[in-house]
């Protein structure tokens, strides 16, 4: 299939079947020297006899071209031989087709053939053709050819056919400068190079070869169809520098997508393409990928495109770009996000070091007089200022990023860094605010956390759990701040930068009390009953000694309303009794 006639081989088709006929001619003499006349036959369809070799060491050891074979002896060549008469009838075509032939016969006395078929033969070398100046048309289809040699005399030869042969590389061409078809399908070809001089060609036929990479076209001018079925290629390249190309058969590649193929929508020639069998033609883009990016095709594999196909093609690819985009702008989204946490934690460290740094210059006596030799002197902190100063400088120098991040995502809203607690002093749309079933706090000072919590309570009514990380929660007693939350079914405390998680009894304190709330989970794990009897039992005391120390209104701030119902029986004893 990959060897149909193309538009420019259609004036030589009708000579690859012409029915002609090779009749030796014997002669009555003995002699083995003399050779065998050959004469053509039209009226026959079909070859019957051989070509029979001769011993051209005495008659035509001039024509050898000077090859040798094997050891210092030359090799033999049948020799070919026509009539007046045949050579009147056929002057300027000769068919060779189907002869068995391993070698190419000196052709005698043909210098003005202008069409040679050696088709289906056995031949391994292009030899002895040299001699034909004039000759266009040349065909050695299914040989065992190796090496392209032999044609570079052969500058009038306009069709070269060499498929189905053994060659590995295309070479020896540079003389060829009018071949206006080159076949080379089904051959060991694994790279296009040495053509780029042929700006005369329009077909070139690399089908069936070892191509990965389609490049090096540069130059070819003329090319109106390439044919690269059947390789392995998986890039392509140069072909939007063809002007004249209009049919590209890429059928049965390692295409895998446009992007590999990417060149061909700024072809403004290209009509008729052909992908199926590339992994890219399964994919559901592939269609209308391949129109909206190549509206000038009027064929793809070897269907018309119609005008509603093209329109449809419009659309989807309309939808793709915007599906494209939409996931660019994501991922430069959370680029961002990931850059704005990676700052924010960096100043949050920052920030807590020059913490951590005054409180320990708070225990020195750096003020105090030092006695030197009976006289008084003070010690000024000099290196610590200029610590200070470095962390401040420090602090600064990350402000020029985003020192803050407001993210909601899905029904969680995250606050990260002290400045996203503005936030909630903005208007909240109702749908948005009704959504927000957890709220999640990051290098935020929990105490500053504190000051905001009637307004969590207040804009967002429907949440139900609080996350805390990097907010230094360090006491128990800070969780009593929580009490004030309209409800809260989840709590969790991230041990980064929560020392606090690090109590054995801080769960169990938790449990005591937010006892109201009814807790669900606390850090993931379910909140079971025996928990709850658990932290009655542990901090119930405090419940006593409160109510026996304090007056009833601080009770309930300190206990929550929940305990109100418990004033008709003593908390006190009631805690003894569990």
């Amino acid at each position: 299939p990959e060897r149909c006639v193309s538009e420019s081989q259609k004036g030589f088709a009708g000579v690859n079947n012409c029915g002609l006929q090779l009749v030796i001619q014997t002669s009555s003499i003995p002699e083995k020297t003399k050779p065998f006349e050959f004469r053509i036959n039209k009226e026959q369809s079909s070859f019957h006899n051989r070509l029979l070799q001769h011993d051209l060491e005495k008659n035509y050891s001039g024509r050898l071209d000077n090859t040798n074979f094997g050891s210092s002896s030359s090799i033999s060549f049948p020799v070919l031989q026509r009539t007046a008469e045949e050579k009147i009838l056929n002057s300027d075509r000769l068919s060779l087709e189907r002869q068995k032939l391993t070698v190419c016969p000196i052709i005698d006395g043909e210098d003005h053939l202008r069409l040679l078929n050696f088709q289906h033969n056995f031949i391994t070398r292009i030899q002895n053709i040299s001699n034909l100046h004039h000759l266009v048309f040349l065909d050695l289809y299914d040989n065992q050819i190796e090496e392209i040699s032999g044609v570079s005399t052969l500058r009038s030869l306009r069709v070269l056919l060499l498929g189905k042969n053994r060659i590995k590389k295309i070479s020896n061409l540079e003389n060829l400068k009018n071949l206006d078809v080159l076949d080379l399908h089904g051959n060991q070809i694994a790279k296009i190079e040495n053509i780029s001089h042929l700006s005369e060609l329009r077909v070139l036929n690399l089908a069936r070869n070892l191509l990965t990479v389609v490049e090096n076209l540069n130059g070819l001018d003329s090319l109106t169809e390439l044919n690269l079925r059947h390789n392995q290629v998986s890039a392509i390249k140069d072909v939007d520098t063809l002007p004249c190309l209009q049919r590209l058969f890429l059928s049965f590649n390692n295409i895998s997508s446009f992007e590999d193929i990417l060149c061909l929508a700024d072809s403004s020639s290209l009509s008729d393409i052909t992908l199926d069998g590339n992994p890219i033609a399964q994919e559901t883009w592939y269609k209308h990928t391949v129109l909206h990016h190549m509206m000038q095709l009027r064929q793809l594999d070897m269907k018309r495109i119609t005008e509603e196909e093209r329109r449809m093609a419009s659309i989807a690819a309309r939808k793709e770009e915007e599906r494209k985009r939409e996931s660019h702008r994501q991922t430069l989204l959370k680029e961002k996000k990931r850059l704005t946490i990676g700052n924010i934690a960096r100043q949050w460290e920052i920030q807590q070091n020059q913490i951590a740094l005054e409180a320990s210059l708070n225990k020195d006596k750096e003020n105090e007089p030092c006695q030197i030799n009976g006289s008084a002197a003070f010690v000024f902190p000099e290196e610590s200022r200029s610590l200070d100063t470095i962390l401040s400088s420090a602090v600064q120098g990350l402000s020029v990023l985003e020192s803050h991040l407001v993210e909601v995502e899905g029904d969680t809203l995250g606050l990260y860094g002290a400045g996203a607690l503005e936030c909630l002093d903005r208007n909240w749309s109702v749908q948005t605010a009704g959504i927000i079933a957890t709220v999640s706090f990051m290098f935020i000072e929990f105490d500053e956390i504190v000051q905001v919590l009637a307004k969590v309570k207040t804009k967002f009514p429907n949440c139900m759990h609080l996350k805390f990380k990097e907010t230094n929660l360090v006491a128990l007693q800070q969780f009593n701040a929580l009490a004030e939350m309209h409800r809260m079914e989840q709590l969790t405390v991230d041990p980064q930068g929560n020392p606090v998680v690090n109590l054995t009894l801080w769960k169990s304190y938790v449990l005591f009390r937010l006892n109201h709330f009814n807790l669900q989970k606390i850090n993931g794990e379910k909140v079971t009953e025996s928990d709850i009897v658990k932290a009655e039992r542990l901090f119930g005391i405090l419940a006593y000694v409160a109510s026996s120390e304090l007056p009833h209104y601080r009770m309930l701030s300190l206990f929550g309303e929940s305990r109100k119902s418990k004033k008709e029986k003593p908390f006190a004893r009631h805690t003894l009794r569990t």
